[in-house]
């Protein structure tokens, strides 16, 4: 691994309290802009010594050996200096000093990292992060560990091997050995870019294998229902047994806008009155751990009160009997066959209905509705938007009308 600049220097290093006779002679090694400086255990006085050469002048045998010694060290150094190149190892002004004064360096290992980083995470469920992060970090972790062994053979990696190259095949890999989707790898790439950064941000790595390698996710046409589709699920009798409890649970989602785990865990006691007197959803989600409060409609308040007496909702202190997410899409895509829904139907549309269908395309301005979703930035709910042709169709004809007006 290359430098990009690399030089050398004996000189004196003066004391404030000096007077006269020798002073220490010091090396001073800069590499890509990082100093280091080593006593060489010599001394010379001020008079004596050529600050161009970074030598001792004269032609006595004391000076000869002196100048040998130094000419020795500077060799020890360029030597050093090569065979952190040819081992393909990270070339700093701390390793050349390591290996110069004898100390090994045992080179900082990914996974090694990685997993450090989780098990800090951990530590911050609950504060800093949502246990799903944290569970994204340690499948990443996995994906890495599986990744190593398949291109190198070896169980872990230096980080200094990191580069472009490592990068590129690693979006390879998840793309042909995974299996998974450009947005699902591009997902997992960010979060290994996080612990790339860490490193660069602690000076163990020079550069970032990142650098040029663009991170760009394709755009997903997000799916809902649409009103007649919504109609149709709501208004089939399920009866009491489990399709028409996961029939309620899905309508409650499209009627407030929460994901799968925030209904999971929605309590009683975050339905609240609001300032205008209605009942309002206050949470945080917990995704993003971000504030969403959300005025409950009529649809979702009738839902509600069918489910006030159901043993598990009164025992665990929760809003509805939510099943496990994997349960819930495998009734839901019964629903849909039995309501006639051609689109696949997940619990997650719910979401994508109450932002398109049931709020934006009935005007509902879109600044409330990111507000409502939990969206920390609003660029994620022009998503949304894109797909409501209604919502555009209304805004043109009343702009039709606008002009119609003008001119007449």
């Amino acid at each position: 691994m290359l430098s990009k600049s690399f030089t050398l220097l004996f000189y004196l290093k003066k004391r404030n309290n000096y007077v006269k006779g020798g002073l220490p002679i010091y090396m001073r090694l800069t590499i890509d802009s990082q100093r280091i400086e080593i006593s060489t255990k010599r001394d010379c006085e001020p008079e004596k010594w050529n600050s161009i050469a970074g030598r001792k002048n004269g032609v006595k045998e004391d000076v000869k050996l002196l100048n040998a010694y130094l000419d020795t060290l500077q060799s020890k150094v360029y030597e050093v200096h090569r065979k952190l190149i040819e081992s393909d190892r990270q070339v700093t002004a701390e390793s050349v000093k390591n290996l110069l004064v004898g100390n090994s360096i045992k080179p900082r290992m990914l996974l090694e990292i990685f997993q450090e980083h989780n098990e800090k995470m951990a530590k911050l469920v609950g504060l800093d992060y949502a246990p799903g992060t944290l569970e994204r970090y340690k499948t990443s972790l996995e994906h890495t560990r599986d990744f190593i062994k398949w291109k190198y053979k070896i169980v872990d990696l230096s980080i200094e091997k990191l580069d472009y190259e490592f990068i590129a095949d690693y979006e390879f890999w998840m793309k042909t050995v995974r299996k998974c989707s450009h947005n699902t790898t591009m997902k997992y790439l960010s979060n290994f870019k996080k612990i790339v950064l860490l490193c660069i941000k602690r000076g163990w790595i020079a550069r970032d294998p990142f650098h040029a390698y663009k991170m760009t996710k394709h755009e997903v046409d997000r799916q809902a229902l649409t009103a007649s589709e919504l109609h149709s699920v709501a208004s089939r009798d399920f009866g009491q047994g489990r399709l028409g409890q996961v029939r309620d649970i899905f309508l409650f989602c499209c009627y407030t806008g929460l994901a799968y785990a925030d209904v999971y865990k929605l309590k009683r006691s975050e339905i609240v009155e609001g300032s205008d007197g209605e009942k309002w959803i206050v949470i945080k989600r917990q995704k993003t751990d971000s504030p969403s409060r959300i005025p409950l409609l009529p649809q979702a308040l009738s839902i509600v009160s069918e489910y006030d007496d159901h043993p598990q909702c009164v025992n665990q202190d929760r809003v509805l009997p939510v099943l496990s997410n994997q349960k819930m899409n495998s009734y839901l895509k019964e629903i849909s066959d039995l309501c006639g829904v051609a689109k696949p139907v997940t619990f997650h549309l719910a979401r994508h209905t109450f932002a398109t269908t049931v709020t934006l395309t009935n005007g509902v301005p879109i600044e409330s509705v990111s507000k409502m979703l939990g969206h920390r930035n609003i660029k994620t709910t022009q998503l949304y938007a894109k797909i409501v042709d209604k919502k555009i169709g209304d805004d043109m004809r009343r702009l039709k009308e606008v002009l119609a007006d003008t001119h007449s």
